[in-house]
């Protein structure tokens, strides 16, 4: 009975086997897996089962777990030089030279196939090659000549390629060359080529952290506290970032709100928490310009524009604020050079663009009539302003003020510019028509439209009273 039971095992494993192989050939490598998980649960001793699960394995790209697999099969059947070959093919990639060396010299010795012959002694010689090349890459290391190393480590790589500790020494070369993002890539693959990796996310945190990635380099301290809620420097590295991290959202939160003011505060708050990283100082003044400019503080805006531009010279977001805030101060020379000067950078954007053409056009309005400067206030002006300042110069200029015939119609002629200024720029379609480089009130400006409603003579504005309720001017002043 026991042997019949013993047949009877041997018969499902053998159909495991079969099944598993047929699936294997046909590409659907999970349920071929399944088929031999069974095989080996069935008879643990079977070679076959683990070198097919092995084959399984590494089609499917898990080295890692087909390793254990061939070291058992070998175990069970220490001739099998297919297995020891390829246990020896993947110790090599995996960096581990000694162990490959001793798999291809035993498969010499074990009556191999002309194939696994020549495949065995093609291997010997890379792997002492890559033995000559890993001593000459520790000694440059050693020597600080890291650029050597560098070139030497990226020939073994390309042989051993999940050598975690010699990606780990070609990360470190890359720091000291200045290519932290280079050391990047390589401590990322090391991350995952060695178990409970702490050291490697650590470093991509606080490479990340340097170069002002705050976001990305949260999210890499966070996996070195995952597998370590105790790891000192990954804690203190972790609060510093976080408190960083949380100034900058808020900050960013405030703008969205256009809350200037509060998140120029908060972005001075991130220069005070990491002076040492000029990264972080660069990006809040950016940020800084940017509140500036949106909150129509031209002259600020300017300041600090221009310090980031002295640092960064084709910074575009900086180039594009620093053109609204001259556009404000009337430098439209200025603001075209920086919108020229972005537009290089940045070919296809469109704030670019009708930025510049905005700017040409005020550009070549400044050069006729200014509604602005007629009654002598900013262009960033409140309504209350604009009508002080009309209220104002209507008073001074009427022409009922002057007798001499010569002062008169200069005054009639300065009285119109200033109702026409104060109409355009009291309403708000006809002064954002006005601020976009169009003056409402001009018949070249008009396409297909009338004549200027102000070009006539002041007889039509006679008797007009620029404190009444009365004619086109709507708005009482009550005098107390």
């Amino acid at each position: 009975l026991p042997k019949c039971a013993e047949c009877g095992v041997n018969a499902d494993v053998e159909k495991h086997l079969e099944l598993g192989k047929k699936l294997l050939a046909a590409g659907q490598l999970a349920d071929a897996l399944s088929q031999f998980h069974a095989a080996v649960d069935g008879d643990p001793d079977n070679y076959i089962a683990y070198y097919r699960r092995a084959t399984v394995f590494l089609a499917m790209g898990k080295s890692k777990a087909a390793l254990p697999d061939l070291t058992k099969v070998i175990q069970l059947k220490m001739d099998f030089t297919a297995a020891r070959l390829q246990r020896g093919h993947l110790l090599l990639k995996q960096g581990k030279l000694d162990e490959a060396e001793d798999d291809f010299k035993k498969v010499l010795k074990s009556n191999p196939s002309e194939n696994e012959e020549k495949e065995a002694q093609s291997q010997l010689i890379k792997s002492d090659e890559m033995q000559r090349l890993r001593s000459q890459a520790l000694n440059a290391f050693g020597s600080g000549d890291y650029t050597a190393a560098i070139a030497f480590l990226d020939k073994i790589l390309e042989v051993c390629v999940w050598d975690a500790e010699l990606r780990e020494l070609r990360a470190e070369c890359f720091i000291k060359e200045g290519e932290p993002r280079k050391a990047i890539s390589d401590l990322k693959a090391a991350s995952k080529l060695k178990n409970d990796n702490t050291e490697a996310f650590y470093k991509i945190s606080t490479l990340y952290y340097q170069l002002g990635d705050h976001e990305l380099s949260l999210s890499e301290v966070r996996e070195c506290l995952k597998l370590d809620q105790d790891h000192k420097r990954c804690f203190a590295h972790y609060k510093q970032v976080k408190k960083l991290n949380k100034l900058i959202e808020s900050a960013e939160e405030l703008i969205r709100d256009g809350r200037y003011t509060d998140a120029t505060s908060k972005y001075e708050s991130v220069m005070k928490t990491e002076p040492s990283i000029a990264e972080y100082t660069i990006r809040s003044k950016e940020r800084i310009c940017h509140c500036f400019s949106k909150d129509e503080k031209p002259v600020e805006a300017i300041r600090v524009c221009s310090e980031v531009l002295q640092m960064e010279p084709d910074n575009v977001n900086a180039l594009k604020d620093r053109a609204e805030a001259y556009l404000i101060e009337e430098m439209y020379d200025e603001a075209i050079q920086d919108y020229e000067t972005a537009q290089e950078h940045n070919e296809n954007d469109q704030q670019i663009r009708e930025g510049l053409e905005k700017a040409q056009r005020l550009l070549k309005q400044s050069q006729k009539r200014d509604y602005y400067k007629i009654l002598g206030v900013k262009r960033n002006a409140k309504k209350q302003e604009i009508i002080k300042a009309y209220r104002k110069l209507a008073l001074q200029w009427h022409p009922d003020n002057f007798q001499n015939e010569e002062e008169k119609k200069k005054a009639e002629k300065k009285f119109i510019d200033i109702a026409a200024a104060k109409e355009v720029l009291s309403d708000p379609e006809m002064r954002k028509k006005f601020d976009d480089g169009e003056d409402p009130l001009d018949a070249e400006s008009q396409q297909g439209g009338g004549g200027n409603p102000f070009h006539r003579s002041w007889n039509s504005w006679q008797g007009f009273n620029p404190f009444s309720s009365g004619g086109p001017f709507r708005f009482k002043f009550h005098f107390n």
